[in-house]
């Protein structure tokens, strides 16, 4: 293993979004890094910490996962929990249970964090208008996006912008 690729597993769960090229298509290596570096996450996190119930739930826990950071599900303005448990290949009772105990949230917070995460990365980038966002980070409609961002972050996106732009 490369010195960049350790340092990417290793940071790979220290942020809730990946910073990456954008891709087209996923690789089953990308699926791999993730699987791995969550395993240690979970074995860190929830095994030791006696906090882990079932086994199944790791490996929904890994499938959730991939589904939210590389295949970028959450762009998705129509995605439904009934929609993320089949991708998962599990029902929606253990799904929402797996968000809830791990993520410490519910579905719509985990999705809105990373629809958020994504916002800022494309505020900050500057590729987008403020009326192009909503739909490039999975929301229905402006009025959803800017509650749950300024839920969120604690500002509108334009004061983010503006904020961004003046530390840079």
């Amino acid at each position: 293993m490369r010195g960049g690729e350790k340092i990417k597993e290793e940071r790979l769960m220290e942020y809730l979004f990946l910073r990456r090229k954008e891709v087209s298509s996923t690789s089953q290596r990308q699926k791999d890094l993730l699987f791995k570096a969550a395993e240690k996450h979970w074995e860190e996190e929830f095994v030791m910490r006696n906090r882990c119930k079932r086994e199944i739930d790791c490996l929904i826990y890994k499938n959730l996962l991939y589904q939210l950071e590389i295949r970028k599900v959450f762009l998705n303005s129509d995605l439904s929990l009934k929609k993320l448990s089949d991708m998962i290949d599990t029902n929606q009772t253990y799904l929402s249970n797996v968000v809830n105990r791990y993520f410490e949230c519910n579905l719509k917070e985990l999705i809105n964090g990373y629809r958020i995460e994504y916002a800022k990365e494309l505020l900050c980038a500057g590729c987008y208008t403020l009326e192009e966002m909503p739909a490039k980070c999975g929301f229905a409609s402006k009025s959803p996006f800017y509650a749950a961002f300024r839920k969120t972050v604690g500002m509108t996106p334009m004061k983010y912008m503006t904020k961004s732009k003046q530390s840079n």
